[in-house]
C-alpha cells in the first residue's frame, strides 16, 4: 500500500502582514515541517513573531549557476521529502503568480505517486500592483518575467508588468530590452514594496534612468502603460491589422474604404514584382520597405474579406501555420528526408493528399491561370519531370529546341497564323525546358535580359544624343555600331 504524503503549497501575500490569509498562516502553524523558498520577505519577520519554525533555500541560490537551477534544486528537495512526510512549502505572493517553483511541482506531482498537492492562495504581487497605482486593470495587461524578456515579448496597445527587477545589474538588462519596443523617454512606474503600506515606493521615470535608481531590490516591479497607436516606436503585425480597420472605418480614408479585392488586384502584382526588383538590386532596405508594401496588401484583403463575414487575418494565420506543419511531417512528425529532393517530394505528397489531386495531370490544372506563362511552363515541367517524364540529357534538350526553331520558321514559311503561334509557343516551352536542365530560372533570366537591353539602349541614346542625332534619324548600322560599344561597356 503507498503510504499518501501531503504536500501543502501557501502564499505570503505581497509583504504586509495584513495580507497573509488566516488560512495560510494555520497551515504553517500545523505543520512540523515549513520550508520558504526565500527568508527575504517582509511578512516573515511576522511568521517569527507567531513562533512558526522553518528552513529556507536561500544558501542554494548562492550555490548554483542560475535561476533555472536553483528551481530544479527546491522542487527534486521537495518532492522527495513530501514522499515521506507531510511539509509545507510558502512562496511570496500568490503561488500560482509568478512563481515558476509552483509550477514545475505541480507537473512533478501528476508524475509521482504517493503525493497529495495542498494549495492555499493569497494576495498577488499584481493585486498590490494595481491598488497601489490606484489602476483598475479592466483595459488588459501582460505580465513579463525580467529574466526572460528575451522570450517575452511586451505588448505595446496594452499596460505591461514587468516582474523579478532584483537588482540594478537586472534592471540595466530589463531597460535596454524595454528600448526595443518603448522610447527612452517613456514614462515607466517602479514600484517597491506593494501593498506594505509603511515602505511602499512608487517613482514615474523616464525609461532611460531606470537602472541609475539605487534602491531597487528583490520587491521591485515596473508598469507600463499602453500606448496609442499613433505614439508607438515599435510595431506589431497587430497593430498594421488595427491600422488597415482604422482606415477602413467610417472615420478612415476615403480611398481605401472605397477598394474591393478585385480594385487591389494590380497593386498585389505590382508590389510583388518591386520585391521581386529589390532582392534582384542586392538592396536590403529597399526589400525591407517593399516586403512591407507586400504585407499591406494581405492585411488589406485580410480586413476587406472580415467585413464581409468570410474569414479574418487571424484566420489567414492560422492556415498557413497549419499548412506549413502538415507539409513538413519531416520537421514536425518524426518523418525522414535528408536532402532538399527528399523534402520537396515530400511536400508534394502532402499537397496532394491535403488537395485531394489524385493525379499529376490534376495537379498542373491547379496551377494559378495568372501566374506569368515561363513561370508556369517551368512547374508544369517539373511536376512531369518528377515521375520521370523528362528528357535523359541535354543534348536531348538542345535538339528538341532546333526542332521546334525549324518548325516556327516552317510554319512562317507557310503563312499560316495560327501554326506560327502554336510553333512559337512549343519553341519557348522547349527553352524553357533548356533552362530547367541548366538549373536556370526563366523568368529570372529573361528579366535580367531585359534590364541588359534597356542599359544599352540608354546607352544608344546617350551616344546620340551627344552627337546632336536622334534615334529616328541614326542608320540602323550606326545604332549597330553604338550597341557593340555598350556590349564593350557592360
Amino acid at each position: 500500500m503507498i503510504k499518501i504524503a501531503k504536500l501543502t503549497i501557501v502564499g505570503l501575500g505581497p509583504g504586509g502582514k495584513e495580507h497573509l490569509t488566516l488560512a495560510a498562516l494555520t497551515a504553517m502553524k500545523q505543520h512540523k515541517e515549513v520550508y520558504l523558498r526565500t527568508e527575504k520577505h517582509p511578512v516573515v519577520a511576522n511568521l517569527k513573531e507567531e513562533g512558526i519554525q522553518y528552513k529556507t533555500f536561500d544558501a542554494v541560490y548562492e550555490e548554483k549557476e542560475n535561476f533555472q537551477e536553483v528551481y530544479q534544486f527546491i522542487v527534486d528537495d521537495l518532492v522527495k521529502k513530501a514522499k515521506e512526510e507531510d511539509i509545507l512549502y510558502a512562496v511570496p505572493g500568490h503561488p500560482y503568480v509568478a512563481e515558476h517553483t509552483v509550477q514545475m511541482l505541480t507537473e512533478a506531482c501528476k508524475k509521482e505517486e504517493g503525493i497529495k498537492k495542498v494549495v492555499y492562495p493569497a494576495m498577488s504581487f499584481i493585486d498590490a500592483m494595481f491598488m497601489a497605482l490606484e489602476i483598475d486593470p479592466i483595459g488588459g495587461f501582460k505580465l513579463l518575467d525580467g529574466l526572460q524578456l528575451d522570450k517575452q515579448q511586451p505588448d505595446t496597445n496594452i499596460a505591461n508588468i514587468i516582474t523579478q527587477v532584483y537588482d540594478p545589474l537586472i534592471a540595466s538588462d530589463v531597460k535596454l530590452r524595454l528600448m526595443n519596443y518603448y522610447d527612452d523617454e517613456q514614462e515607466i512606474f517602479v514600484v517597491k514594496n506593494a501593498g506594505i503600506t509603511e515602505f511602499q515606493r512608487i517613482e514615474k521615470v523616464p525609461l532611460y534612468m531606470l537602472d541609475r535608481l539605487d534602491w531597487i531590490d528583490y520587491l521591485t516591479s515596473l508598469y507600463i502603460p499602453g500606448i496609442d497607436i499613433e505614439q508607438k516606436k515599435y510595431y506589431n503585425v497587430n497593430n498594421l491589422v488595427e491600422i488597415m480597420e482604422i482606415l477602413r472605418s467610417k472615420e478612415g480614408c476615403p480611398w481605401d474604404i472605397k477598394q474591393t479585392h478585385d480594385s487591389l488586384k494590380p497593386y498585389l502584382i505590382e508590389e510583388s514584382y518591386e520585391v521581386l526588383e529589390a532582392i534582384d538590386q542586392k538592396d536590403d532596405i529597399l526589400l525591407e520597405e517593399e516586403l512591407g508594401d507586400l504585407l499591406l496588401q494581405v492585411i488589406f484583403h485580410s480586413q476587406i474579406a472580415k467585413e464581409r463575414d468570410v474569414f479574418t487575418m487571424e484566420d489567414v494565420v492560422r492556415g498557413i501555420c497549419e499548412k506549413l506543419i502538415f507539409r513538413h511531417p519531416h520537421v514536425f512528425k518524426g518523418e525522414k528526408a535528408d536532402t532538399s529532393k527528399e523534402a520537396i517530394q515530400t511536400w508534394e505528397q502532402q499537397k496532394q493528399q491535403e488537395k485531394q489531386i489524385k493525379s499529376i495531370a490534376d495537379s498542373m490544372t491547379k496551377i494559378p491561370k495568372e501566374l506569368p506563362a515561363l513561370l508556369k511552363a517551368e512547374k508544369v515541367q517539373k511536376k512531369a519531370a518528377n515521375v520521370g517524364f523528362d528528357w535523359d540529357k541535354l543534348e536531348d534538350v538542345v535538339h528538341k529546341v532546333k526542332e521546334e526553331l525549324q518548325e516556327v520558321l516552317e510554319a512562317e514559311e507557310a503563312k499560316d497564323a495560327d501554326k506560327i503561334k502554336e510553333e512559337a509557343g512549343d519553341l519557348i516551352f522547349a527553352v524553357v525546358n533548356l533552362t530547367r536542365f541548366l538549373k536556370v530560372n526563366p523568368e529570372d533570366a529573361l528579366s535580367a535580359t531585359c534590364r541588359k537591353f534597356i542599359n544599352r539602349f540608354q546607352y544608344i541614346e546617350a551616344a546620340a544624343a551627344k552627337t546632336g542625332k536622334s534615334l529616328e534619324k541614326m542608320t540602323l548600322e550606326e545604332m549597330d555600331l553604338l550597341w557593340e560599344e555598350a556590349k564593350q561597356k557592360s
